[in-house]
């Protein structure tokens, strides 16, 4: 320290004098720092050998900005029936209010801890996941800065798509396989800050790719860059993939169908995230005449499914 001391006197005197001060070598040893790195705009999907090593710096602002400015543009027709808030200038289409107040109290619960990426999954096949997934991912997207990524990860039977009428492919199955890269897969639709990426084509082996460590590393990089993530997964009765997509989100919303999903398959699926937390139900497909006591009713997409 005495050298330190000795340099700071000197450079002082130095000042004084009119003279230009010199650097010792003392003072360079402790307070020379390494240039800061330049920050990351762009996403890198490491290799499955690699993934471990490496470090992405989140994008923000204008880099986040450019970066997603480099995904498909493509043009979207949805299927009206079902997709509430996409090419409508209603603001009190049946169905509409209450994915509002779905909406609102998933943010009075990201006041109180952490939560971005939300899982919808259920009981049984043919609850209407999908239905409230691609609603609850366009009413995010319909408030200011809500920028909102919706993934199609039933790699068993995906149908978002279809609700969307958006290309079906290339898609997260095919990016899981290392065919193509986070840019060729996520579409910008010309819907204001919504995002949407495919579950791509259907193999005898495609769900085992949930568990190749692929996804885990995509949603991370993708998480910085987005105020919203919906995740669609397989129902939990029949097949175990969303139980292990779980593990990747910060909870659950589970869907379950009025006088139809028995109350045993409905805990049986409630055992399954015992590890994430489950956000909240949705009861879907009230009757009509159930409708004004019912926290959820989803009155357009019953008629629909008529």
């Amino acid at each position: 320290m005495s050298r330190i001391h000795d340099a700071l006197k000197k450079a002082e005197e130095d000042k004084l004098a009119g003279r230009t001060p010199t650097l010792h070598p003392a003072l360079d040893e402790v307070v020379s720092a390494p240039e800061p790195a330049p920050p990351v705009s762009t996403l890198v999907t490491p290799s499955l050998e690699h993934r471990s090593a490496t470090v992405i710096a989140p994008a923000t602002g204008a880099g986040s900005d450019t970066l997603l400015q480099r995904c498909t543009n493509v043009h979207w027709r949805p299927n009206r029936a079902v997709s509430l808030f996409l090419e409508t200038q209603s603001q009190v289409a049946p169905g509409m209010e209450e994915f509002r107040t779905l909406r609102a109290r998933l943010f009075q619960i990201r006041a109180k801890k952490p939560l971005k990426t939300i899982l919808v999954s259920s009981a049984l096949p043919n609850e209407g996941k999908s239905f409230v997934s691609g609603n609850l991912a366009q009413v995010f997207a319909r408030q200011s800065g809500g920028r909102t990524l919706l993934i199609d990860c039933d790699l068993r039977k995906p149908q978002l798509h279809e609700m969307l009428g958006a290309p079906s492919t290339p898609g997260l199955s095919e990016y899981l396989q290392g065919k193509v890269d986070e840019f060729s897969m996520i579409q910008k639709s010309a819907y204001d800050d919504l995002f949407f990426i495919p579950g791509g084509e259907v193999g005898p082996h495609t769900p085992e790719l949930i568990g190749n460590g692929r996804l885990k590393v995509l949603l991370k990089q993708l998480a910085p860059h987005f105020s919203w993530i919906v995740v669609d997964s397989s129902p939990t009765g029949p097949v175990s993939d969303a139980s292990r997509l779980a593990e990747f989100c910060d909870g659950v919303v589970l869907v379950v169908r009025a006088a139809s999903t028995p109350a045993s398959m409905a805990e049986m699926a409630k055992r399954e995230f015992r590890d994430t937390p489950i956000l909240g139900v949705v009861l879907n497909h009230v009757a009509q005449a159930d409708h004004t006591y019912t926290k959820y009713y989803y009155g357009q997409y019953g008629q629909a499914k008529k």
